[in-house]
């Protein structure tokens, strides 16, 4: 994904888990992110390189991004580095009486009172996306999630993968979702983070599309059509081409040509690294299982309007482990025994027992996603814990365990 040649299918792997840094005491966020990033290099940096890890900014200033420092040969073992900066970060943090939360969303904040913008480098592209869309929301500033970039070389290899991912992302919310709650209230969605991350550019709809991406699977097509037409429509809002970047396309995949990588957006930040690493491990295991057509050709891959398999994302962000898939034909592409419905952790289950190799997965991450296939998606874990009483100290308690569950690489289980 980056260096001379570009890397082949599955032969690196390129995460990034974002953060929310909030107060110690109150859990309140605390926009801060520049202090930390100066603290520990000495400047107002947008990114510093540490050993395996790298340390960045993003739009809301109070968001950490911890990242692979390029792409990484294996899974197998990623949680240990991401935790040792996890604790690092929190090192730093504790001189400003501050530590990081995890999950996708902050659970009260008020983000029209508390968002901030990044204010050092690379200012000119947050202060454009704030213009254009108003990023003082949920849906710009409330997001945390996990990236997962996979490589491709060629144009054969980028439209084998993209259409496998095409097929997968529909199904994310079932394993990743983490937000239940916004504005210190159950929005009643298990991934309340995609629900306003599919909405936040309507103002240029083309921008985010229907989240899943069309059924493009050459790099010209992908170029010249869908990237030139998100320019095409930013332009009169952004004469000066600001945004006109790869980058400025927000469905829950895209394409990095700069790095020969698809980067998948739609999972959500889990409780602690090892849990994003599970959630990572199975997502990518059934991307590799479409792209060897363990279950079904890539030509019937392909054949997949976009709009359908939106819909089926739109269950799966309302219902998250619970949404029940009847598209018969949907799970026959996933080899699903032959039944005619489906809850998505049943789907989820069956891709870890066909496709995974449970055994190559670091003793936590095995244990983290345990408890995702027996228990649900964290968001599930949320609900269960807040109970019936979802005022702010009960709610406030739950998140207080998700932090330590951050700071002591703990999966957070739900008491049998």
């Amino acid at each position: 994904m980056n260096g001379d040649a570009p890397l082949s299918l599955f032969q690196g792997y390129g995460i990034e888990i974002e953060y929310m840094i909030v107060d110690a005491e109150t859990l309140s966020v605390r926009p801060i992110c520049d202090e930390v990033l100066r603290a520990e290099g000495g400047a107002y940096e947008s990114e510093l390189a540490l050993g395996e890890i790298a340390w960045s900014n993003e739009l809301a200033l109070h968001v950490i991004e911890l990242k692979t420092n390029g792409p990484a040969n294996t899974l197998a073992n990623l949680h240990q580095p991401f935790q040792e900066h996890v604790a690092r970060v929190n090192g730093v943090l504790a001189d400003f009486g501050a530590r990081l939360l995890p999950t996708g969303m902050h659970p009260w904040m008020n983000t029209e009172r508390e968002f901030r913008v990044w204010p050092h480098e690379y200012n000119a592209v947050y202060q454009t996306f704030d213009r254009i869309f108003g990023c003082a929301g949920h849906g710009w500033a409330n997001l945390q999630s996990t990236h997962i970039n996979l490589p491709f070389a060629t144009d054969a290899e980028f439209g084998r993968l993209h259409a496998a991912i095409r097929l997968v992302l529909p199904i994310i919310p079932g394993i990743a979702a983490s937000t239940p709650f916004a504005d210190g209230k159950l929005t009643g969605l298990l991934d309340s983070r995609l629900d306003h991350y599919a909405r936040n550019a309507i103002r240029v709809p083309i921008v985010t599309g229907a989240v899943i991406p069309e059924p493009i699977f050459t790099i010209d097509e992908y170029r010249l059509g869908l990237l030139g037409r998100i320019y095409a429509d930013l332009a009169p809002l952004d004469p000066g081409g600001v945004l006109r970047h790869e980058w400025v396309n927000a469905r829950g995949s895209i394409a990095r040509f700069d790095r020969m990588a698809l980067e998948i957006r739609l999972l959500d930040t889990q409780e602690c690294p090892a849990a994003d690493m599970a959630a990572v491990a199975i997502v990518v295991a059934a991307v590799r299982a479409l792209v060897e057509e363990a279950w079904c050709g890539s030509k019937q891959q392909r054949q997949w309007d976009h709009r359908e398999l939106a819909q089926l994302l739109r269950v799966t962000v309302d219902q998250g482990d619970g949404a029940v898939i009847e598209n018969h034909r949907f799970l026959q592409c996933f080899g699903f025994p032959e039944r005619g419905r489906a809850r998505c952790l049943e789907l989820w289950q069956h891709i870890a027992e066909t496709a995974l190799a449970r055994a190559e997965l670091a003793d936590a991450i095995q244990a983290a996603l345990d408890v995702m296939l027996r228990q649900g998606c964290l968001a599930r874990r949320i609900v269960a814990a807040v109970g019936d009483d979802d005022s702010g100290e009960s709610l406030r308690d739950v998140y207080a365990r998700l932090a330590e569950c951050l700071a002591t690489g703990s999966p957070f289980e739900i008491d049998s």
